[in-house]
């Protein structure tokens, strides 16, 4: 188990990453979000050991984690990082790159550099050179080389971020598969939430350097608390509860998705529609209530400025 407890860090005085706690274990898919410069790569660099914390304790399997001030060389043996930039040997071949990190000694090194290969997608550029790859094509090399060692723990920050859609959702697949067949705790700070979504089995999110919010990926996109945690799953309606009941005079909001939010004929609050976007099986549409600009989906498009009825599916228990 990865235990995390309670670290802060500022690269100066000011403190980047504050009173931050979780804890994960093997086998376990974490995914980090948060907008940028929230501290994600920031505290993969602290739990892999190349940032010195002075507050909080990490462990792995209750054993202290004393960080780089204690090691000769940074990081953690039992831990492989891949940051933003691939560190590859652009005058070597895919194979040779990867077979660096795998024992001479090893009898299934061929093996187990092919089983790689193939879990990132790249089999068939074994033998060429890494200076003539594509960003993506290295980005899928740099995936398959920290996974060689087989790590108990492999950080990741922004894996697929090089790499074209029709690409990516077959590596994510097959690479997450991977893990967890292998027993690796992977944690991966990512932009993309459709890798936290779909895949992750915890997800935290990080808001100026603090951890709000630890737990499913379930729970966060169904019960978010805020919209700065909805808003990481699609966009997201805050409509002040005064314009929808004219006798409510709080100044409390609620959180909907486009998906709760449906046309009807005449019940339901009124709205002007603004724009139509083809998102490929549904339009969404924005439209504005009042000074509230609303955002829903709808199976064709709409004409500007038409007066329309909305449905919500708001949970009167919240």
């Amino acid at each position: 188990m990865l235990k995390v407890a309670n670290i802060s860090f500022g690269y100066t005085s000011k403190e980047v990453i504050k009173n931050i706690g979780f804890k994960a274990n093997k086998g376990d898919y974490v995914a980090i979000i948060g907008e940028s410069g929230s501290g994600k790569s920031t505290l993969l660099e602290i739990i892999y050991g190349l940032l010195h914390i002075e507050k909080g304790t990490i462990y792995w399997n209750d054993q202290k984690l004393l960080g780089p001030n204690f090691r000769l060389i940074p990081g953690e043996d039992f831990m492989k990082y891949l940051p933003q930039d691939f560190d590859l040997m652009p005058y070597t071949t895919v194979e040779e790159n990867i077979g660096k990190y795998i024992s001479s000694q090893d009898k299934n090194k061929q093996k187990r550099i092919k089983e790689l290969l193939k879990v990132v997608d790249m089999a068939e550029f074994s033998q060429t050179k890494v200076k003539n790859l594509s960003g993506g094509q290295k980005q899928r090399v740099a995936i398959a080389k920290v996974m060689a060692k087989e790590p108990e723990v492999l950080l990741l920050d922004e894996p697929f971020s090089h790499i074209d859609n029709f690409r990516k959702n077959k590596l994510r697949r097959d690479l997450f598969r991977y893990l967890k067949l292998k027993n690796i705790l992977c944690i991966v700070a990512t932009h993309d939430t459709t890798d936290a979504l779909s895949f992750a089995d915890k997800i935290l999110v990080i808001r100026d350097g603090k951890l709000i919010a630890n737990n499913t990926p379930e729970k966060l996109y169904t019960n978010p608390k805020s919209a700065y945690i909805a808003s990481f799953f699609d966009e997201i309606n805050k409509i002040p509860v005064s314009e929808i009941d004219a006798n409510d005079t709080s100044k409390k909001s609620v959180l909907l998705y486009p998906n709760q939010m449906k046309l009807t004929e005449k019940d339901g609050i009124k709205a002007t529609v603004v724009a139509s976007y083809f998102k490929g099986n549904h339009y969404l549409i924005e439209a504005i209530l009042n000074k509230t600009t609303l955002f829903f989906e709808h199976h064709s498009v709409l004409e500007i400025n038409q007066q329309i009825f909305l449905k919500l599916a708001i949970d009167e228990t919240k």
